[in-house]
């Protein structure tokens, strides 16, 4: 068995795409030119993409452009997640992951929710095999903390009694509670509005 051994992370991942693309064709996808980088999603850290395919619409050169995370430096994880970006390219980024996704990735022996479908065992086990003839991924990890911020309900003001409701803006919370148009009475508070306020 020949092991490669790359100089770069693109160089790797070109390869990589030629090394699976016989995945590919078996049931008949064909994947398109692409460009393949090492580099974070449009939606940067506080997401947790670990990869992002752009349509060619979105390029001047009319190629779709893949991102792997620089999150990831496993060889097999970094196969994995090209292999769900390359459905999305042999898609154009058309379904985003709905029917038409979905039944590519079946196809190909992925598994899980569509959003994070992930090789299955079967694929993983290829996958496993592929890594080893690409040679090492030449990549340090970079240890990127995702924070994931829970958003408290916008502050409403309701009518005590007719249950009338109304989300209500920063900049008129200092007012207070307006006039609900059925009842003719001040609404009452609810969510936490001195926190909105002072954010």
């Amino acid at each position: 068995m020949n092991i490669s051994h790359h100089n770069t992370r693109e160089a790797w991942l070109r390869a990589a795409i030629e090394a699976v693309r016989p995945l590919f064709t078996k049931h008949g996808f064909i994947i398109p030119d692409c460009q393949v980088s090492c580099g974070f999603a449009s939606t940067g850290t506080r997401s947790g993409h670990i990869g992002q395919c752009w349509a060619k619409s979105g390029s001047e050169d009319s190629r779709n452009h893949i991102f792997i995370s620089p999150s990831l430096a496993d060889p097999v994880a970094v196969l994995d997640t090209l292999v769900h970006e390359l459905v999305h390219a042999v898609d154009d980024c058309e379904h985003k992951h709905g029917k038409e996704f979905k039944k590519m990735a079946l196809k190909l022996g992925m598994k899980g929710p569509m959003r994070s479908a992930g090789a299955g065992p079967e694929l993983l086990a290829k996958l496993a095999e592929l890594a080893v003839i690409l040679g090492p991924y030449p990549h340090g990890k970079l240890k990127v903390s995702v924070v994931r911020r829970s958003r408290a309900p916008r502050p409403r003001a309701v009518c005590t009694e007719c249950g009338f409701t109304v989300p209500m803006l920063k900049k008129f919370l200092v007012i207070g509670p307006p006039i609900c148009p059925v009842d003719k009475i001040s609404m009452t508070e609810v969510g936490d509005w001195e926190a909105q306020l002072s954010a």
